[in-house]
């Protein structure tokens, strides 16, 4: 026969065998605050590239529609016009030489939700166009993830 324990001795380590302490709870808790504050400095910053990223590449397929226009119709739209031209005619363009469908078929906002910004004749780009965002902070500028984007970079 196998011995046997006490009664009280069962109970007593069943007890001590139910559950975590509260040191050790709060080890857990302060290990999981520490692996999400490195997850978010180390994560932060991709989302930012990755906006600047977006507007880089939604200013050079506009630049290129903005071309084609100025292909098919020997100008490049008026300020006034702006990128909507792009879209739909503008009024004045004679329809024969505007591309069936647009150049493109919507013009979207940048990542910040900001529109594009469209200047004819460009400063910054040899008095053609200037087409940019405003960047993260949508004021003209800035440094860092509020600077500008533009088809001059």
């Amino acid at each position: 026969m196998a011995p046997t324990t006490p009664p009280r001795r069962n109970a007593a380590r069943r007890a001590l065998q139910h559950g975590f302490s509260l040191v050790e709870l709060m080890v857990v808790v302060f290990i999981m605050g520490l692996l999400a504050t490195l997850i978010i400095v180390n994560v932060a910053p991709v989302g930012d590239r990755s906006r600047i990223s977006k507007a880089r590449s939604d200013i050079a397929s506009l630049e290129s529609a903005l071309e084609q226009y100025s292909l098919d119709l020997y100008t490049y739209p008026s300020a006034a016009d702006g990128l909507a031209a792009l879209s739909a005619p503008p009024p004045g363009v004679d329809a024969a030489l505007y591309r069936p469908g647009g150049y493109v078929r919507r013009i979207h906002k940048d990542p910040w939700g900001n529109p594009y910004q469209y200047a004819v004749p460009g400063a910054h780009s040899g008095g053609r166009f200037d087409l940019f965002s405003l960047g993260a902070d949508g004021q003209p500028g800035g440094e860092g993830p509020g600077a500008d984007i533009g088809n001059w970079d």
